[in-house]
């Protein structure tokens, strides 16, 4: 078992960056790919970024170069540093996980476990 608590949500404009952070205990996050999804309301969540045990990373083509994910293993922290933020960015944000002997997942339904979400709204 894995819990995550996602951090770094908040209000900001059209242009700013934010970081997300998640934050995993319960079992060392090193064992575990990890990923990035947002829904937005009245849609569906939409995968945003994964990164395998190793740190390879995976983006759908609509975010690539502007957000980036990363980790730190030693701290069992993950990251999404989000640039150039647009409106249509607004969403509560999940991170999730799944152990890492399986490939790196890109749909919600490959992950076993997620945090709570946190909310980033930008404004126009």
């Amino acid at each position: 078992q894995v819990q995550l608590v996602e951090s770094g949500g908040g209000l900001v404009q059209a242009g700013d960056s934010l970081r997300l952070s998640c934050a995993a205990s319960g079992r060392t996050v090193s064992r575990f790919a990890m990923g990035w999804f947002r829904q937005a309301p009245g849609k569906e969540r939409e995968f945003v970024a994964a990164i395998s045990w190793s740190g390879s990373s995976y983006y759908p083509d609509s975010l690539k170069g502007r957000f980036t994910i990363s980790r730190d293993n030693g701290k069992n922290t993950m990251y999404l540093q989000m640039n150039s933020l647009k409106p249509e960015d607004t969403a509560v944000y999940y991170c999730a996980a799944h152990p890492a002997f399986r490939r790196v997942g890109t749909r919600s339904y490959e992950y076993d476990y997620w945090g709570q979400g946190t909310q980033v709204t930008v404004s126009s």
